[in-house]
């Protein structure tokens, strides 16, 4: 095609674009923009939400790495009776293990940790869980979870994303999607990560910002990763000698190019541009305002603990995703690494826990007395559990444990959830489920129907295949721990 032939046919193409409909500009800033406040009427497209939510947010505690469930939440009082012992045959069944632990004889290693009923509830509470403990009438303890995947990366891509394979949407990008925006000054989906752990700090993992990004989802909806030091969101404030009025100047001339760009070309992208500008624009008042914690009373600081006062800690991530909540976020996402104990995990593991302990433990307590609570869902959980059998040494107060996808524990609070229950039930070994399985598709299923989505309805065409978050495997809701 000639230059001149090209030129008359891009002529066309925009001549048809202002013309047909007002613009496919205006068509897709239709599409794409839902009304703040209005939580509960659907995104054009989307037909969510599909039945009454229970509730409206989410918090979701990762434990990046796998904590060992037998040691936290899995009870296993007679283990201790087989130390050393090795596995018997009829229950590994020729279970596919790591590279770590491949062709290595298989020896019990029963928890050091004791272990006792608490709340009304009577749930066994390891006793690295003190403060958790004290709410457990609060939660919901799943032992029966299970996955697909054996190794870090793909487990968490797996359950954050509801796909073992990277590229595909987080659930909280689709939930911004499903669902529509609560507030107008901040994002629908932040995510906070510890800049520091206590336990192992070696054998540490990456965390991709995939695991919270849009994939094929519009990228307005992926999560934005607030930073532990300085501007919370990089380039925040504005350099020095530019005024607020100039910056205002400024995004209204680079919003006016960009408006007349879309009417040439219609591409929704260039709306998502226009509109993450202006929230950036409204995010340096907003963020500032949530993240000074300056007006917190003192006994809500010490209710989080004392690693509060220490910028990128878990106790303070916490702390500021009440106030996320309370600033109708929708869904926040914090990370927690240092939960990989292949080796030494009597010592390291309680500090991992020290660190997530009295923070979980104070938010729920925190939600709950502002009335928060009811209508906010939490979610404590990792990628995958942790063997019986030991990996490297083995003596009754030193092991370590290889990832182990069969079984593991995870737990969740609020949004419509019952408290001080457990669900499902694992082996004397903790090593295969027994009763009511949980996949993390269910998981993720019942997370999206507490915010009043039908899992298999919310979908989103690419790649010729309407997309899910629960994928294309069947998924469940856990119908038995609703309230």
């Amino acid at each position: 095609m000639n230059p001149i032939q090209l030129a008359q046919q891009q002529q066309c193409r925009r001549q048809f674009l202002r013309g047909s409909a007002m613009g496919l500009g205006a068509a897709a800033l239709n599409t794409l923009l839902s009304d703040v406040g209005q939580a509960a009427a659907a995104v054009p497209g989307t037909g969510a939400p599909h039945h009454v939510a229970k509730a409206k947010r989410v918090i979701f505690l990762f434990m990046a790495g796998a904590p060992s469930q037998m040691d936290l939440f899995d009870y296993k009082p007679d283990l201790h009776k087989q130390f050393k012992e090795p596995l018997p045959p009829s229950v590994s069944m020729g279970q596919r293990v790591t590279a770590m632990t491949r062709g290595k004889e298989q020896l019990i290693a029963p928890s050091t940790f004791n272990f006792r009923r608490r709340g009304e509830s009577g749930i066994h509470m390891s006793e690295l869980l003190p403060h958790l403990s004290s709410v457990v009438d609060d939660i919901c303890i799943i032992k029966s979870m299970h996955t697909d995947a054996i190794n870090h990366d793909p487990g968490k891509t797996l359950i954050c994303t509801g796909s073992e394979i990277p590229g595909k949407a987080s659930l909280g990008a689709w939930l911004s999607y499903g669902l529509g925006r609560m507030n107008r000054n901040l994002p629908d989906f932040i995510v906070l990560s510890s800049a520091f752990w206590s336990g192992d700090r070696q054998n540490v993992q990456a965390l991709y910002s995939r695991l919270w990004g849009s994939g094929f989802l519009p990228s307005k909806h992926q999560g934005v990763a607030f930073q532990p030091a300085g501007d919370p969101v990089l380039f925040l404030s504005n350099p020095t000698g530019v005024s607020q009025q100039s910056r205002r100047t400024m995004l209204d001339l680079t919003s006016s190019l960009n408006r007349q760009h879309m009417d040439e070309i219609g591409d929704p992208e260039i709306q998502t541009t226009i509109a993450q500008q202006e929230m950036a624009f409204r995010m340096q008042a907003s963020v500032p305002e949530l993240t000074d914690l300056s007006q917190e009373p003192t006994h809500i600081l010490e209710l989080y603990g004392p690693e509060v006062h220490k910028s990128g800690s878990f106790a303070r991530n916490c702390l500021l995703a009440r106030r996320m909540i309370e600033r109708d976020v929708r869904f926040v996402q914090l990370f927690h690494r240092g939960w990989d104990h292949h080796v030494g995990l009597p010592r390291k593991l309680p500090l991992q826990a020290y660190d997530v302990d009295q923070p979980s433990a104070a938010l729920l307590a925190d939600l709950k007395q502002r009335g928060l609570l009811d209508d906010t869902l939490v979610v404590f959980g990792g990628e995958f559990g942790r063997t019986t059998y030991c990996q490297g040494r083995l003596t009754r107060t030193d092991y370590g444990r290889d990832h182990h996808p069969r079984c593991f524990s995870a737990w969740m609070a609020g949004g419509g959830i019952k408290g001080g229950i457990t669900h499902g039930e694992t082996d004397d070994f903790s090593y295969n489920i027994v009763a009511d399985p949980v996949h993390v598709r269910d998981l993720n299923a019942t997370i999206l129907h507490q915010l009043g989505i039908d899992h298999e309805r919310l979908t989103f065409p690419y790649l010729g295949l309407d997309q899910r978050v629960t994928g294309v495997e069947e998924a469940h809701v856990v119908k038995d721990i609703l309230a």
